[in-house]
């Protein structure tokens, strides 16, 4: 197959980067989905330029590929988790969050990244549904300038909670900004299990178009929390099939951003559980029969298989 793993820096912020990156060699990992943050590489810290070059440097000599992804909780205000966002009620806020998005660009031409991940924010209260898709548009058109400028693809991901939460509102934004060819889609496997009326295996087939850039984790039907590999409730085999079937070039990466205390030791479990189950997806392939319909079976007795409804409310868990 040809499914290429990453791990994201998201769940190893106890570990220095250099020291992360290096792990993720050592487990045999492809790339790496690098957030910017104060805890590795800082958009916003003096002498960027250089130390983007020391980052490219080490990914070289380590053979890692890598996205970029802007998910940092506080990275541009102290008080405000993810804030501000691109529908910031203040116009200058939401400029902050564009300017962060074309220095996450120009990062990732620097590093030879795949794609720039961001997402729209929660809309606030006080904005109506129609002013947010047009703040959401306005605010993102400077960021694909510049990604047209770079050759670097921008892949939005639907967040639960936000503005833009799935499939159909990628659409939304997609036809609003004019199909521009440098939008793409974040797909998180695990959001497609909380709340998509999809399962997550048919939503990687409906959204092969426009893929930029894969996360995976295990999650909950109806609970927004990235779970480690086998604690929730999603079929893997089929996930995986569906994913190679789209020709996707890109990293799929390891998202477990409430988990950096395990990093290193989930970063094996993690590879270890994917490794198991690409060998599964071959072996079904190749007309063989895997184990792994009777594992998940006796480790998840009350599992209901896919949803097959979106109404399903959402539980309070805290998203990542």
């Amino acid at each position: 197959m040809s499914i290429r793993l990453g791990y994201g820096t998201n769940g190893l912020t106890d570990l220095r980067l250099d020291d992360a990156l290096g792990v993720l060699a050592d487990l045999g990992y492809d790339g790496v989905g690098l957030t910017l943050d104060h805890m590795h590489l800082d958009p916003l810290g003096p002498g960027l330029a250089g130390r983007v070059a020391r980052v490219a440097d080490r990914l070289g000599t380590l053979g890692l590929g890598v996205t970029v992804e802007t998910g940092a909780r506080y990275v541009l205000d102290p008080r405000r988790k993810h804030g501000p966002s691109l529908l910031d009620p203040v116009p200058e806020a939401r400029a902050a969050r564009t300017a962060l998005l074309v220095t996450a660009v120009r990062v990732a031409a620097d590093l030879g990244a795949h794609a720039v991940h961001c997402f729209s924010g929660v809309r606030p209260a006080s904005v109506g549904e129609d002013a947010a898709w047009e703040r959401l548009g306005a605010s993102l058109e400077p960021v694909l300038d510049a990604a047209a400028a770079a050759r670097i693809p921008l892949a939005v991901e639907p967040e639960p909670g936000h503005l833009l939460e799935s499939l159909a509102d990628f659409h939304r934004l997609r036809a609003r900004l004019g199909d521009h060819p440098l939008l793409g889609l974040t797909l998180d496997i695990g959001h497609c299990q909380c709340l998509e009326p999809l399962s997550p295996a048919d939503c990687v087939s409906a959204a092969g178009p426009w893929l930029r850039h894969v996360q995976i984790e295990d999650m909950r039907r109806g609970v927004h929390e990235h779970l480690p590999f086998g604690d929730g409730e999603i079929d893997f085999p089929p996930v995986l099939a569906a994913l190679d079937a789209t020709g996707y070039q890109g990293l799929t990466v390891v998202e477990l951003p409430r988990h950096s205390h395990a990093g290193p030791e989930l970063a094996r479990r993690s590879m270890e559980f994917l490794r198991a189950r690409l060998g599964e997806t071959e072996q079904t392939r190749s007309g063989g029969h895997g184990p792994a319909t009777a594992e998940r079976a006796r480790s998840h007795p009350d599992h209901p298989g896919p949803a097959s409804s979106a109404s399903t409310p959402l539980s309070p868990a805290p998203s990542a």
